[in-house]
């Protein structure tokens, strides 16, 4: 067995420990919550959670085929699942590390896979700000007022992410790392695709929590929409205060709030718990059945990209 080979099954080996511990150890927390659920409700929300997942791994597909490495969905969907089960190792960077790697094998430059990993979060945090801005504010009113200073973001990101301002931050990154700038520049469509993605999984994340608040009583066009923006506001302010030590929980804070208007605090609390849950499981299904697809598909020859030869592998000079 050769170095790398070992090293992506160790990786793989604790990825997937970390995440069965996590789900293991929040069994006991969201058990009288999932008490509640029905297996319909359960299966349902499960499967919310995939289309979401799965919107997910578009978004950044689309981004990585605009910066000139189109990847074949069965070696994106392994690709992106199994870097993404990285997150459960104690470290921020494993996903990205392992993304790239993985990459390596399909002809993506390490620097081109390391910029649609980071892209996503912008795109993702833009759009859910939007979602949640749409969807809270008339509907949750009071409850979620303190949390209005993150509409001032919204302008900002969509300013950010103007494909001009992108390629500039990308571009000087590299130069700064001593790598050579991207072949391939960010499209105006590059981005607008990854957004419609990124509104998908929102709206599929919103389903999944919907069917778990059904389950706890609440029902109804109100419940499912402010669903939409409960799980839309809390991962992204959760995103926000991530490195803060007072970010801790925040997540639960801001859903519980969004869905004060329908459920008691007590439900609003079970039912963060059980989304924190079902995602979690989401997150393992996702890799597992990605990586099977992958093993029965025709190996991928690695290519350069049509965009030019891969240089952004080495140092400049």
């Amino acid at each position: 067995m050769s170095g790398r080979k070992a090293l992506r099954l160790l990786f793989l080996a604790v990825a997937l420990g970390f995440g069965a511990w996590a789900v293991a150890s929040r069994w006991t927390e969201v058990s009288e919550g999932f008490a509640r659920l029905s297996w319909p409700e359960l299966g349902g929300s499960l499967l919310a959670v995939l289309a979401a997942l799965l919107c997910g791994m578009m978004m950044w597909r689309a981004l990585l085929a605009d910066l000139g490495s189109p990847l074949a969905f069965p070696h994106a969907a392994k690709i992106f699942f199994v870097g993404q089960l990285g997150k459960y190792i104690p470290g921020s960077l494993w996903p990205v590390l392992a993304q790239m790697e993985m990459g390596r094998d399909h002809g993506v430059p390490r620097a081109r896979s390391a910029a649609a990993f980071f892209l996503t979060y912008p795109v993702y945090l833009g759009s859910g700000l939007l979602t949640a801005a749409v969807t809270l504010p008339v509907l949750a009113g009071g409850s979620v007022a303190r949390f209005a200073w993150l509409l001032l973001l919204i302008p900002v990101l969509a300013a950010a992410l103007h494909p001009s301002v992108v390629n500039w931050c990308i571009n000087r990154g590299l130069r700064l790392l001593r790598r050579a700038p991207l072949e391939r520049p960010l499209t105006r469509r590059g981005v607008l695709v990854a957004c419609g993605w990124a509104f998908g999984g929102w709206a599929a994340y919103g389903a999944h929590l919907a069917l778990i608040v059904h389950g706890l009583g609440a029902s109804g066009p109100k419940a499912a929409l402010l669903s939409v923006g409960a799980f839309a506001l809390a991962w992204s302010l959760g995103f926000i205060v991530v490195i803060a030590p007072a970010g801790a929980g925040v997540r639960e804070v801001a859903m519980v709030a969004a869905l004060a208007p329908v459920l008691s605090q007590d439900a609003a609390i079970a039912a963060t718990l059980c989304s924190r849950l079902i995602v979690s499981v989401g997150d393992l299904v996702c890799a597992g059945l990605a990586g099977l697809s992958a093993r029965r598909s025709a190996p991928a020859v690695p290519v350069e990209s049509h965009a030019g030869p891969v240089r952004g592998d080495h140092p400049e000079g």
